[in-house]
């Protein structure tokens, strides 16, 4: 899915919830929920804000809705915990903020862009990031606020039949990332993307989407890209920069996209999906799984999807 405008610095924003087998008793509910998280981010745009206030805002409304594998729709690992993962980057200046394996915070997407903003490091992981939303006054949640009845469910069933990563990640019950780029009319980039991970991952697992280059990328010279799939996958081929490397020797983001998921499926036999935005406005929303939940507001037109070579619009409400 693709679309191209004329030369303009207009706003423009595009989110995922994740690229996976999605059940169709959760579709409707997923495809809602990026409408609703991409409004919500251009909105911000709309109103003066930048590219990063707006995928800050994309993704957090993501996270709150418990249909998404991000804060209060997270899985659990082995252990049945909640580790978190998220990252933010602003284009302009190439910074970027990260956290990985957080937990009791409802908007990890939050706490990286404070780790960005008001830290001189890049990622904050595990207990440091935890000390670190405390003492910039960053409220904890109970974990049981983080985990539906369903996931609990889930999650009980799969350690019962002692099912491991690679067969979540094939099923239709493997949960995946969220994330959101923007390009604003100021013609600044961001992305955000944010993560539970996967079910009965390794405790301490980290995957692909706080780490720059692999889960997301940013810079005003060429575009910004989220990425989602089997993270494992992802890092090894650093997604994320290679599409933008391929962005910047002028393919356009459908080619850059196309081109970097049939690698990364031909090289580590890997699936999953990306979103991007060139500095130009140019989009893309493309993936190699069953299905991927993603949505983008263009000048005055919604468009959305759910399945393969699927995009439908609609005008935004006035």
């Amino acid at each position: 899915m693709t679309h191209v405008n004329e030369p303009a610095m207009k706003a423009v924003l595009v989110v995922h919830g994740g690229a996976w087998a999605i059940p169709d008793s959760i579709s409707v509910a997923s495809v809602e929920g990026v409408k609703a998280a991409a409004l919500s981010g251009f909105l911000v745009m709309k109103k003066g804000g930048t590219a990063l206030d707006a995928v800050e805002t994309a993704v957090k409304a993501m996270e709150d809705d418990p249909v998404f594998d991000a804060g209060h729709g997270a899985v659990l690992n082995t252990d049945g915990e909640v580790e978190l993962d998220a990252i933010v980057m602003d284009g302009r200046t190439l910074a970027a903020g990260a956290v990985s394996s957080v937990r009791n915070i409802a908007n990890p997407v939050t706490l990286a862009r404070a780790v960005m903003e008001k830290t001189d490091h890049v990622m904050l992981t595990d207990r440091g990031a935890n000390h670190f939303a405390d003492s910039i006054g960053i409220p904890k949640v109970h974990t049981d606020a983080l985990v539906t009845d369903d996931e609990r469910k889930e999650w009980h069933r799969y350690k019962m039949y002692s099912l491991g990563v690679k067969d979540l990640f094939n099923s239709q019950w493997a949960h995946d990332t969220v994330g959101a780029v923007a390009l604003d009319c100021y013609g600044n980039v961001a992305c955000a993307t944010s993560t539970g991970g996967i079910r009965n991952k390794m405790v301490g697992r980290v995957g692909d989407s706080p780490i720059i280059g692999c889960g997301g990328y940013a810079d005003n010279h060429s575009g910004a890209v989220s990425c989602t799939g089997h993270g494992e996958s992802i890092m090894k081929v650093t997604l994320a920069s290679r599409v933008i490397f391929h962005m910047e020797q002028g393919k356009v983001p459908s080619e850059a996209v196309k081109s970097c998921l049939q690698y990364m499926g031909e090289r580590v036999q890997g699936g999953g999906g990306v979103i991007a935005v060139a500095r130009t406005g140019d989009w893309a929303a493309e993936f190699t799984t069953e299905r991927m939940a993603w949505a983008a507001v263009d000048g005055e037109v919604l468009w959305y999807g759910l399945n393969p070579e699927e995009m439908f619009q609609e005008k935004l409400p006035q």
